[in-house]
Order: C-alpha cells, then sequence, then structure tokens
C-alpha cells in the first residue's frame, strides 16, 4: 500500500470539543482559551497543572498530598474529595479518582469560563476545562523523547501514528517518568499507554476509539507546617509523614468510543460513549495539629482503598436551517451517566507525634479503626437544546437550556443506613454577540449553573444542590492575519446551597446555609506579535468570597488560594543559527497573597500565603529534521514559595529551581 492510496483526512472530530460544535470562538458569548500543542511544548509543560499556568482566572488548591490535580476557576474549585473537575474529550474525567493528569497524549487544552450546565449539567459555575486528546493520523510519523532532570527525574514518551489500510489509522501515545523531590523521603513514578484508533468508511462517517492506562505511585505528603500562621521557621523540604508507609497507588483504565456522520453539510449526528475505573490504595501518616509548644506535631494514620466506576454516553444531532436572513445552527441532545463511588478507610487520630525541627520516624501506632466503609450510586439523565442564531453578519444570538434528572443514594455500611434523593434541575444560558468589524466581537451572556452536594445532614437526610449564577460582558480580538487573539472578559458569579459547619455539631455534620461570590476581570492574550515573536499573556483580578455562612469569621474573606491579582507573562523567539532552526524564550508568573486556611473557625486558625513571583527560561535547537534539543529552567533564581494550602498543618511548598533537558527523535 502506497501513501497515495490512503483517504484522505476525516473531518473535524468536533465531538470531542468543549464547544461541541465547529462554531469560531470568536463567535461564541463566552471567554474561551485554547493552548495548543505547540505552546504547550514551548513551556516543557508533562502535567495538566503545567498547562493551566498559562491562562487568567486559575489558581492552585490543595492537592491530596500530592496526588492529583486540583484548582479553581475564578474562585471556585469543586469538590476535593476527587480533585477539581475537568473534562477529556468532552466527557467528565473528574468523577473517580484520576491522579496527577499527564500531558503525553494532550493535543489542546481547552479553558471555557462560566457555567457550562447548560451543555454538561453538574459543574462549577466558575469554568470547565476540556483536554482533546491526539488523534490517529494517515501521515505516518514516529517520535520519541527522552528527558532528564533536577532531582534524579527521568521521562520518556513516545508518539507513533499512521494507516493500518486505506480506511483505518492507530496512534499510540505512552509515557514513563520517575523521580525523587525537592522534599525529603518524597518519590513518585507515573506511566501512561494510549492507544487509539479512527475507520473512516466513507468521507462523511468517521468511528474513534481510544483507551487509556495509567498507574501512578507517589508518597503521600501534606506539605510543611505554618508555625503559629508562620511560614519559613521549618525548612520547605521538611517531610513529616512517615517514609515506611510507602507510595500510595492509583490507577485508571479509561475507555472512549466516537461515531460522527454528516448527513449533508448542514446537518449531521455524533455520539459517544465513555467507561472509566479508577482505584486509589495506599496509607499515609498527616499532620493533624500543633501543640502549644510549637514544635510537637499531632499527627494521624489513614488507609485508603476507594474505587470508583463511571458509565456515561451521549447523543446529539446538529443542523443548520435558513431561515430568509437568519441562521439557526441547533445542537440537540441528550446524555446520562451512572457513577459508583466505593470507600473503605481505616483511621488513627494520635499515631505518633513528631518535632517538627529535628524530626525522627518511625514511632508509629498502626491500631487503626475502619472509619469510613460507604458505597455511593448517582444516575443522572438529561435533554438540552442550543441554538446559535446568527441574526446577521455582525450580530449573533445564543439561546440554550438543559433540564437534567439526578439520583442519588449513599449506604453507610457502617451505620447502617440508606439516604437518596432524587433531583431535577433546569438550567438556561443566553448570550449575544455584535462584531462591529472582522477581527472585534463584542458579547455579553447570562447563564445558571448547579452541583449536587455529597453526604448527609444531622437527620441523616440529604443536601439540596448548590445552585449558581452567573453574568458576564467581554470584548475579543481575533485576526486570521496576525494570528493574535485576546479576550477581556468582566464578570459577577454568586453560588449558594455551599455547605458550611452544622452549629449544633461543626465537627461532625454541615448545612447547606453558605454563599459564596466571585467579581472580576480577566485579560488573555497569544499569538505572533511579530515575524518569529511568539506571546502568551494572562491577567486576573479575583475578587471571591463568602457572602453568607454560620460561621461569621468567614463572611467577607477571600477564598482559600484565591489571589485577588495574578498574572504570567511568555515570550518565545524563533530563528535561525546556523542555519538551524532555533527557539529562545522566558516566562514570568506572578501569584498574589491568599487565604491560606480552607475553613478556619477562629482568628488562630487564619494565616496568609504571601505573593511570590517565578521566572523560567526555555531554549531549542534543532540539529537536524530528525533530532532536536531542549533545555528549560523553572524557578530560574530558586525562590521559596507557598503554592497552596488546606491548613497550617498542610502547607504545599512550591518547587525549587529544576533543570530539564529532552532530546527528541524523529524518524
Amino acid at each position: 500500500m502506497t501513501i497515495s492510496a490512503v483517504k484522505q483526512p476525516y473531518r473535524n472530530l468536533s465531538a470531542t470539543g468543549a464547544t461541541k460544535t465547529d462554531t469560531l470562538l470568536k463567535d461564541l458569548p463566552q471567554s474561551v482559551r485554547v493552548l495548543t500543542s505547540d505552546l504547550l511544548q514551548d513551556v516543557g509543560a508533562t502535567k495538566m497543572a503545567d498547562a493551566l499556568e498559562l491562562t487568567s482566572g486559575i489558581s492552585k488548591q490543595s492537592n491530596l498530598g500530592g496526588l492529583w490535580d486540583s484548582y479553581s476557576m475564578r474562585g471556585f474549585t469543586g469538590d476535593p474529595n476527587f480533585g477539581s473537575d475537568y473534562m477529556v474529550n468532552g466527557f467528565n474525567y473528574s468523577r473517580g479518582y484520576n491522579g496527577v493528569r499527564d500531558s503525553a497524549n494532550t493535543a489542546t487544552v481547552e479553558i471555557l469560563k462560566g457555567p457550562a450546565s447548560a451543555l454538561y449539567g453538574r459543574g462549577e459555575p466558575g469554568g470547565t476545562v476540556n483536554i482533546t486528546t491526539k488523534k490517529p493520523l494517515f501521515q505516518p510519523s514516529q517520535t520519541v523523547s527522552l528527558s532528564a532532570g533536577s532531582h534524579n527525574t527521568r521521562r520518556l514518551t513516545a508518539d507513533v501514528t499512521g494507516p493500518i489500510g486505506e480506511e483505518v489509522a492507530y496512534r499510540l501515545n505512552a509515557a514513563g517518568e520517575r523521580g525523587d523531590s525537592y522534599r525529603n523521603d518524597v518519590g513518585f513514578d507515573r506511566y501512561m499507554i494510549s492507544p487509539s484508533f479512527i475507520w473512516v468508511p466513507s468521507s462523511d462517517t468517521t468511528i474513534s476509539y481510544e483507551l487509556e492506562l495509567s498507574k501512578q505511585r507517589a508518597t503521600f505528603d501534606r506539605g510543611v507546617v505554618a508555625v503559629n500562621g508562620k511560614l519559613g521557621l521549618v525548612s520547605p523540604s521538611s517531610f513529616y509523614g512517615e517514609p515506611g508507609d510507602g507510595k500510595t497507588t492509583i490507577k485508571t483504565t479509561g475507555q472512549q468510543l466516537f461515531v460522527q456522520h454528516y448527513f449533508n453539510d448542514d446537518w449531521s449526528v455524533q455520539s459517544g460513549v465513555s467507561y472509566r475505573e479508577s482505584s486509589i490504595n495506599g496509607a499515609s501518616t498527616e499532620a493533624r495539629f500543633l501543640q502549644a509548644d510549637g514544635r510537637t506535631l499531632v499527627r494521624q494514620h489513614r488507609t485508603r482503598d476507594n474505587s470508583a466506576t463511571d458509565l456515561s454516553g451521549r447523543l446529539e444531532l446538529l443542523g443548520k436551517v435558513p431561515t430568509g436572513p437568519v441562521v439557526n445552527n441547533f445542537l440537540v441532545g441528550i446524555d446520562a451517566y451512572s457513577f459508583t463511588d466505593n470507600r473503605l478507610q481505616y483511621r488513627l487520630a494520635n499515631a505518633g507525634n513528631i518535632d517538627i525541627y529535628e524530626p525522627v520516624y518511625g514511632n508509629v501506632s498502626s491500631a487503626m479503626t475502619k472509619n469510613t466503609d460507604t458505597k455511593e450510586h448517582q444516575r443522572s439523565k438529561a435533554f438540552y437544546l442550543q441554538d446559535q442564531i446568527d441574526l446577521s453578519a455582525q450580530w449573533k444570538l445564543m439561546l440554550g437550556a438543559r433540564r437534567d434528572s439526578y439520583d442519588q443514594s449513599l449506604d453507610n455500611h457502617i451505620a447502617g443506613t440508606r439516604v437518596s434523593q432524587t433531583l431535577t434541575a433546569t438550567t438556561p444560558r443566553a448570550g449575544l454577540v455584535f462584531q462591529p468589524t472582522k477581527t472585534i466581537s463584542l458579547y455579553a451572556t447570562a447563564s445558571k449553573s448547579f452541583r449536587p452536594n455529597s453526604g448527609v445532614k444531622s437527620d441523616f437526610t440529604s443536601f439540596p444542590a448548590e445552585k449558581g449564577k452567573s453574568y458576564e460582558v467581554g470584548a475579543k480580538y481575533d485576526s486570521a492575519e496576525t494570528g493574535i487573539t485576546s479576550t477581556l472578559a468582566l464578570y459577577k458569579i454568586t453560588k449558594n446551597n455551599v455547605l458550611t459547619p452544622d452549629p449544633a455539631d461543626p465537627n461532625n455534620f454541615s448545612v447547606a446555609a453558605g454563599e459564596v461570590e466571585s467579581k472580576g476581570v480577566e485579560f488573555d492574550v497569544s499569538g505572533q506579535i511579530v515575524s518569529g515573536l511568539r506571546l502568551s499573556a494572562a491577567y486576573a483580578f479575583t475578587d471571591a468570597k463568602v457572602t453568607r455562612d454560620n460561621n461569621s469569621f468567614l463572611v467577607g474573606r477571600q477564598s482559600a488560594n484565591v489571589p485577588r491579582n495574578s498574572a504570567n507573562l511568555l515570550l518565545v523567539s524563533t530563528f535561525l543559527a546556523d542555519g538551524h532552526a532555533a527557539s529562545l524564550g522566558g516566562g514570568i508568573n506572578y501569584v498574589g497573597e491568599r487565604e491560606g486556611a480552607v475553613a478556619p473557625t477562629v482568628a488562630s486558625d487564619d494565616f496568609k500565603l504571601p505573593a511570590y513571583t517565578t521566572f523560567k527560561l526555555m531554549s531549542s535547537y534543532d540539529f537536524n529534521r530528525h533530532l532536536k534539543l531542549s533545555i528549560n529552567v523553572d524557578n530560574l533564581f530558586d525562590k521559596v514559595y507557598y503554592a497552596s494550602s488546606y491548613s497550617q498543618a498542610w502547607v504545599y511548598p512550591g518547587s525549587t529551581r529544576t533543570v530539564t533537558a529532552t532530546v527528541q527523535y524523529k524518524f
């Protein structure tokens, strides 16, 4: 078989994108940032967290001992029991246990600001992240990369794709990484393999299948202690767990199947099914609180043996209906999912104290008792409709709504209880776009969101769902000639029915009585500003605070880990050096002061995470069309900073200066 006999490239798989349509981003009444594979390669991003640092309004959150990604968008975090919400090819990947998301099979990272409930149902009102994966190509290509860096880190990746026949192509992405850490007695190893196939039986039909297997083993590490609210009194490398606990293991197996068919140029149908199994297993010794002497840390010991399954599917019809000068672009869909979460955990409240200045390991009791044995089952089905209306060449109107029906049950095997509820929610959105020129779009949008709360009240009944409202106006610049895109957005979001401690029993139960409000300004810009010089920059002012809570101390307080001001800048110059392609770039990342405690009850629990600025350098050199060398330096000036925290006992330091060299070979 010759390459010339292979079918032409298939149509764009809009079914895997976050917007679900091929609508131009400038025509959407929404702030959207797409991080391309070129940009991710420039910065040496190997994890989702590396990519999210490049956009506005996203801040790091407590990451369950370094085991998974956790962030907030516009001040809204999501369920801390599962890490933050994100999607892969338009399917939720945050239900269950995910680990750190590797970027080896990532094509783009799409960041959609504001509620996405009108299309996707349950979710945070701050926004949605969708990762699109690399698709098989009918043109053969093979790339292998080997990296080595600080902290004894090694990484190997492979990306191989090509045709199997005239109608079928494959792709295989794989990554393996292991290393130590800037933290004492902390290490990790991660492996991911993702084969995918695409079948194009005709020019109008595409069927694709993807498998993703990952295994991650990492030391459970809660970080350091803020001694009486003060940071810097202990070394950022101090480890207060137990090396003898070993590593915590997270395993995931995900499968996705997509079918897309075009009836003609105006009408198409797309469907998909996703099934995931995930688990977390391991032991950890964790800080609880510091005694009055200011050096004796009381610790707890826990084991986790949790597992989850998630099955979801959707069917969507897309069509274009002209009615005179007005064109209606319809999206009609149904979807459903079934999610089961089993948790089995043991705990010992006082497992052995440790001196934070002179830690001695091994003094740990393992006489634990079972404190969690639950099974939660969630089922949901929904119908949704969206109409993107081209009123004229300059005016565009978007209307959408979704109706969800949601069943939830929780079996507590220790207490012998079962709690269940059925919820319904209608989440509309509306937006208007005005384009005075071909490059400028002005927009306004309003939308609602909902997110069911997990757990039970003190009377063992279920909570009402969180509900959010969002209002946003903005301006976009999008030039096909220069490749520069930018968005300026102003927004206001409120969310109620947030869980707060129950005044009658604050240590064991919650009530849905809280409210959070976020107001802000965001600016993003990217593109080639002059020949050979690429720019990526972002700024955010985020005023996210508690507006109602049973604990009056929290009212008016900024949300934890969310800076009021944050910004980043990246410049990359490409040029010829001795006739060979080369690049040199630099980046700056600024994060303002933040509240450090997620749920303080009194003033003595409160503390601040200081502002910080870090710098990075990036460079590459192509020896020939096959061989490329890249050298990146993160935290160039070895700045001591604190990336996130949960409480004074759990503060996660940022990494020290890290140098990484990568050799890439294309066959």
